[in-house]
């Protein structure tokens, strides 16, 4: 039997409750040597509130913890019994675990990546230039490309609609 991540279904919101418990029972009960990482999948993401950037934790997958265990009867038991956790991710009674991939694809979504904006407008919705040459300009966006944290809006400049491309944080959405 090899080691593999598996998802353990929790309470939303205890999902840092559950990991410390569960780490506190694996060590209580030394079961080290068949569950070895317990991960609440979060991600880094720059909010901006009144024009200052602030970057803030956010849970990828919320009421999702991550395992990585050797599955057997004795380290299914600890994690199972673990106070806030509600199941395994799985069929029936049997934990699947995650493809390495998909493994490797959260870990490296949690924290090998800068940051990622939060993005909280939609195409067609106006907004304004908070900073740059076109400051106070008025436009509505026409593309969204969350990866770059970039967006393009359209502005009226001397009777034409022209498109500018801006960062995230140099716009806010008019209410």
């Amino acid at each position: 039997m090899e080691k593999a991540w598996f998802v353990i279904h929790t309470y939303s919101g205890y999902e840092n409750k559950v990991k410390a418990n569960l780490e506190k029972r694996v060590e209580s009960m030394n079961m080290g040597d068949k569950i070895f990482r317990v991960v609440v999948p979060m991600e880094d993401e720059i909010q901006v509130k009144d024009g200052k950037r602030k970057i803030v934790k956010r849970k990828i997958y919320p009421g999702y913890v991550l395992v990585e265990m050797i599955l057997t009867d004795a380290s299914w038991y600890v994690v199972r019994n673990t106070p806030g956790v509600t199941g395994f991710v799985g069929t029936g009674n049997k934990p699947i675990p995650l493809r390495e991939e998909e493994a490797q694809q959260i870990l490296q979504q949690m924290g090998v990546d800068e940051p990622r904006p939060r993005i909280d407008v939609a195409v067609g919705e106006n907004v304004r230039v908070t900073s740059g040459p076109f400051e106070n300009f008025i436009g509505s966006i026409e593309e969204i490309q969350p990866d770059k944290g970039k967006i393009k809006v359209l502005v009226s400049m001397f009777g034409r609609e022209t498109p500018i491309e801006l960062d995230i944080n140099q716009i806010e959405k008019i209410v």
